[in-house]
């Protein structure tokens, strides 16, 4: 397994300072911001600081959050920032798989002008409209550059006129459905939205477990001090990793036979689960 993905935080494009530190953190993704951080009259600032950002030190993965494909500044954001030392890009309030087909004919075209690898930029499309969610099959199977979806609930519960409670149940067939989408286009795990308190990190963590349990890999995150409650909540802890060994080696011992290990039935699903969760803990290693 590849390094993990887990937090993916974000840095307002403009603010010097905010991207510098962010570059610093242990996040295992920064994403510097060109769309909702950032006022129309920002935006020029931020294009210019993300060009610079792309030199500096940094301990993980760096990608942009740029403008929607229907935006009047996506051309733009595009011309600044796709440049060496950029990881990916952020495609928010994707709508329909055309728009991704689109963006990445632009990105074989940026690439070639200015010797990058073609096809080497990935893309993380954000789901965050009704019109996104129903066309989530479309967007998973557009582009090879696309390895996983993310969620964002903010425009959505405003789109659908919903309430966001702390207890996100509103929020429960909408992720499993990215879940469910993501899985079956054979795309990693997708990404969980952000959570909007910043002080209340015990909901953020209640936030990501949520998250976790349906089958995602990471969150989104909007403060420095969200990123080790995301860290912690997609790990596995020490006791499922031991009991992963155990069922490994019970398994491997048994021959492929199915065996019985402190009274549970230890069969193929089992031990591949036990697999996943060894795997994880090796990628998060040091995060």
């Amino acid at each position: 397994m590849s390094r993990a993905v887990r937090s993916w935080l974000f840095a307002p494009g403009h603010h010097a300072r905010r991207v510098e530190k962010a570059l610093t953190l242990n996040a295992d993704v920064v994403v510097l911001d060109l769309e909702d951080a950032c006022t129309p009259e920002d935006k020029p600032v931020a294009r210019t600081r993300i060009m610079e950002s792309l030199s500096l030190p940094r301990t993980g993965r760096l990608f942009a959050r740029i403008n929607s494909m229907a935006s009047p500044y996506v051309w733009a954001d595009l011309q600044a920032v796709i440049r060496p030392g950029l990881d990916g890009v952020m495609l928010p309030k994707i709508e329909s798989g055309q728009e991704l087909k689109t963006l990445d004919w632009t990105l074989q075209q940026l690439e070639r002008e200015r010797g990058l690898p073609v096809g080497g930029l990935e893309v993380m499309p954000l789901v965050e409209t009704a019109t996104g969610l129903m066309a989530l099959e479309e967007i998973a199977q557009a582009s090879r550059r696309v390895r996983r979806l993310a969620f964002g609930a903010g425009d959505l519960t405003l789109d659908l006129s919903l309430q966001w409670t702390p207890e996100e149940l509103e929020l429960l067939p909408y992720r499993s459905r990215m879940a469910l989408v993501s899985r079956a286009a054979g795309l990693e795990a997708p990404i969980d939205t952000v959570w909007m308190q910043v002080g209340d990190e015990a909901g953020m963590e209640a936030s990501a477990r949520r998250a976790h349990g349906l089958g995602f890999q990471g969150k989104l995150c909007i403060h420095p001090n969200q990123v080790a409650c995301v860290h912690r909540a997609f790990a596995p802890t020490e006791a499922e990793v031991q009991r992963a060994r155990q069922i490994v080696a019970a398994f491997a011992a048994s021959d492929g036979a199915c065996v019985l290990l402190d009274g549970q039935l230890v069969e193929l699903p089992v031990v591949e689960r036990a697999q996943r969760i060894l795997a994880v803990a090796e990628a998060v290693v040091g995060r």
